[in-house]
């Protein structure tokens, strides 16, 4: 059973390795990870530092890309700044998977009346768009990191129950499912130890794609003052702060819109490889 599982392993990984679009997702966010980890040790100047004799300045030497309205160094704040963005887009990811994985399982596993309640308050809480439902629910909880990962996990957690349920149900006519219900087995050793481990490829390659998703959804809310603010740094928050001088300084918001396209696009590449590694029949 072991060999077979690496096997898998070993299968999945190759078709991974030869899609070079996924691995250079992966790559960008190899490093994107490794400078959040040693922002505080290769950043040129700290974050917060202001210079008012250099307010605005254009990129130098100096100042590789400039400085904003304080006099803050625009490198340094980009750099400290992929700390909290990707802490948001994981920390979300975690949570509002766990939430929809309770209720996704709860549903696919036991169906009936049971999924027929779950799935009508879904439907629900659902027919609220995404972005309101995050605006209220920040506006609800106010602002700061771990209000705003609190109210995206929320606002997720259906898309991953949803998710979840729809890959329950197809592996419940399983044999092997059978069998483990004929040897009298709980329903908790089933749900875990057979449901969840053959339905949750899907899961992985959503998980995956929504860390950016989250990414770009919490750098909204900073930008319209619900997320994080100062004196927290995000790149969100950053653009938020440029938006006013963009006209004359666009650089301002330049340089935060380029970090926030660059790991969406990053998770998402890497997301769409992962999903054909696992089941190349979805590639075609």
């Amino acid at each position: 059973m072991k060999t077979k599982k690496r096997s898998q392993f070993r299968s999945v990984f190759k078709r991974l390795a030869n899609n070079k679009m996924a691995m250079t997702g992966l790559y960008i966010i190899v490093i994107l990870v490794i400078v959040a980890i040693l922002a505080p040790y290769i950043i040129p100047y700290k974050y917060d530092q202001q210079d008012y004799n250099a307010i605005l300045q254009p990129s130098s030497l100096k100042h590789l890309l400039g400085t904003d309205q304080l006099g803050r160094d625009i490198m340094s704040r980009l750099i400290y700044g992929t700390r909290l963005s990707l802490t948001i887009g994981v920390g979300t990811v975690l949570i509002g998977s766990i939430i929809g994985l309770a209720f996704g399982c709860i549903a696919g596993f036991y169906a009936g009346k049971v999924d027929n309640v779950i799935m009508r308050f879904l439907d629900i809480y659902q027919s609220v768009p995404a972005m309101v439902m995050a605006i209220a629910l920040s506006a609800l909880f106010g602002s700061g990191v771990n209000s705003t990962i609190l109210a995206l996990s929320i606002t997720s957690a259906p898309a991953y129950a949803r998710l979840i349920r729809a890959s329950i149900l197809q592996v419940r006519g399983m044999e092997y499912m059978d069998a483990a219900k004929v040897i009298n087995a709980s329903d908790l050793r089933i749900l875990f130890k057979h449901t969840i481990p053959n339905a949750f490829s899907p899961m992985i390659v959503f998980i995956t794609m929504f860390i950016g998703s989250n990414i770009l959804v919490s750098a909204s809310l900073s930008f319209v003052g619900l997320g994080v603010q100062p004196p927290l740094l995000e790149w969100g928050a950053m653009l938020s702060g440029g938006r006013e001088l963009m006209r004359d300084y666009p650089t301002l918001v330049v340089y935060p819109g380029i970090m926030i396209m660059i790991s969406v696009l990053s998770f998402n590449m890497f997301g769409d490889g992962l999903r054909d590694a696992l089941d190349p029949r979805l590639k075609n």
